[in-house]
Parts: C-alpha cells; structure tokens; sequence
C-alpha cells in the first residue's frame, strides 16, 4: 500500500466522525482530501505534505483528527478547552497532503507508466533515487507558487540557475499554475469569510516563520510568540516574501499565516515524538486568534 493510499484509507475509516470532501485534484489525477472538525462559524486550516519528503507530517495530522475525535467522544478537555466547545465555536479545516504525487515519488520512485517519466528523470539528473525529491509531478516547488513574491522568487532562481522544473526550488512559469495550489487557494478564497489564521507543518530546519509584523496586528505577532513557547520553535521574521503560502496569505488577504518546520527526531518512533512536539499547537491555534 502506498503512502498516498494509507492516508485515504484512513480517512475512508473516519469518514462518519469527520467531514472529510476532495480540494481537488494533483497533476496526475489523485484526489487531495480535506478534513473539516467542527461547525463554527470561525475556522483555521492546517496544511501539511506540501513537499514530496513530508509523508511524516501527512500521518502527525492524521494523528491529530484520530485524536480530536477520540478525546472528542470521551468529552475531554484539552490544555483548558472544553473540546465539544472548542468545535461549537470553531471549525478546523484540514489538508493532510497537499503534494501526494511527490510522496508517492519520493516513496515508490517513478515508473515507466508516468506519462512524465522522461521528463522527470531529466529533472532529477537522470537519477533514479527520489527520495530527496520535494516538487510535484511536474518539477513545481509548490511552496513558491503563490503571487505574493512569485517575481521576486524568479528573480531568485535565475541567480541560482534554476530555469525550470527540477526536485526542488523552481516555483512554475506564473502563480497557481499547479493544480495542487489552485485548489488551495480557491478553498482558501471560498472561506475567507470564516477563515482567522493557517498553518502549514514540513520537514525543514527548527523554526516558525512569521512574515506579518509589517502587515497585521500586535496580536498576531504575540501569537507567533505563544506558537514558539508551545513548540520549543524559534520565532523568524523571515527572508522576504518568495511566492509561498503565507507571504501571499498575509501580504493580499492579511490573515495570519505560520510556516512550522520540524527536523526529523532521531529515534525509533519520530512521529511520535513529532506530534508530541506539535499537539498543543494544534489543539490551541484555533483560539489564539
């Protein structure tokens, strides 16, 4: 079973406790599901697997539904919220896997069959590892495929002499090109009305980055604050806006958007110890803000 098919056979198990719908779908044809817990009226979307090596972060948020719903039926209280309260007043919307042709890359490596085969492995040096392979089917860095700060991203791969699709670090020929980040983005426009704040989970270097101090309130920073305080996570300001998420977010639809990166723990089971790094995080963002 691959990695893509275990997530959405998990969710098929949850689909009578959480209202699991497709965001849309990946350039090979493989549907991008999207959880919502709760009915409230304000929500907070959680994005992960946006990088093919991120099929860890897929699982630590299928972690957190199975939890939400088990503490859930128990009527638990987590770190002071009443959780049937919580999901009164807020709703969280969740995308376990943004990039599933890049997990499946990364996991399965690339078949004769793709129809980008040839194409691919130019791409990745004619190598048939692709285990450190983090773009979409395509080549496509979906975490710089946004507007805000797409020229400046261009700008920044030309000097680097990246023209075109590669493993990692080209952002497309022009903003939302993907069909991965369309979605997105149409889901995140649908719902801008409800919407108060997102965050995206990867594999990268310790840290959050928040790219909002010149564009939303004190509160929002003071949040990023309480962010790093529950994770043990270094607050960044970052390097200037690139063409991610949370720079077209914040710079075009001021909502407070965190980039969380995590390494990898060196144990036996880091999942575990992974979700146990973010769980406070999840269960309190939504009322942070």
């Amino acid at each position: 079973m691959s990695e893509y098919e275990a997530v959405t056979g998990t969710l098929s198990l949850l689909c009578k406790e959480a209202r699991t719908e497709v965001l849309g779908c990946s350039v090979l044809g493989r549907e991008i599901p999207i959880v919502r817990l709760g009915t409230g009226q304000r929500a907070v979307l959680y994005v992960g697997g946006v990088y093919g090596t991120d099929a860890v972060i897929s699982r630590v948020l299928l972690d957190f539904i199975q939890d939400c719903l088990s503490c859930l039926s128990r009527k638990m209280t987590q770190y002071s919220y009443p959780l049937e309260q919580l999901f009164r007043e807020r709703s969280i919307y969740i995308v376990p896997m943004l990039n599933p042709d890049g997990v499946c890359y990364v996991r399965e490596g690339v078949g004769v069959d793709n129809p980008l085969y040839a194409r691919v492995c130019a791409m990745n040096g004619k190598s048939k590892d692709f285990s450190t392979w983090r773009a979409n089917a395509r080549g496509v860095d979906l975490s710089c495929n946004f507007g805000v700060g797409f020229l400046e991203g261009k700008r920044s791969e030309q000097a680097r002499g990246v023209v075109s699709g590669t493993a990692q670090g080209f952002g497309g020929e022009y903003p939302e090109s993907e069909p991965e980040t369309a979605a997105l983005c149409r889901m995140i426009r649908a719902h801008a009305g409800e919407l108060i704040g997102i965050v995206t989970v990867s594999l990268g270097k310790d840290g959050i980055r928040c790219s909002c101090e010149d564009h939303m309130t004190a509160k929002c920073v003071a949040t990023g604050r309480v962010l790093s305080r529950f994770t043990g996570l270094s607050l960044t300001r970052g390097d200037g806006v690139r063409g991610s998420l949370s720079d077209w977010c914040v710079h075009a639809l001021s909502l407070p958007t965190y980039e969380i990166a995590c390494t990898l723990p060196s144990d036996r089971e880091p999942r575990v110890l992974l979700y146990a790094k973010l769980r406070r995080l999840l269960f309190s963002f939504p009322y942070l803000l």
